[in-house]
């Protein structure tokens, strides 16, 4: 089986994993980052018309960040409707 490149960051997690600094989460701490999680389902689609500059902005914005810009878009919206 051919192995995977990984990158810098990837190959210092499975270096910490192989040294066993992660330890398996349980009880409490591991059912509050379940209902984070399930908190921050996305399970409505949303259709909407926005200035193609305005798009391209957000567009460069999330790519300096690493993100997709769908991914940025819902994280902008879910912050205003805190």
């Amino acid at each position: 089986m051919k192995r995977a490149k990984l990158s810098k960051e990837e190959k210092e997690i499975e270096a910490a994993l192989l040294k066993g600094e992660f330890k398996p989460l349980k009880g409490k701490e591991l059912e509050k980052i379940e209902n984070a999680l399930r908190a921050r389902k996305k399970d409505v689609t949303m259709t909407i018309r926005v200035n193609s500059e305005d798009i391209e902005k957000i567009k460069n914005k999330a790519n300096k960040l690493g993100v997709k810009y769908q991914s940025y878009i819902s994280e902008i919206i879910h912050q205003v409707a805190q």
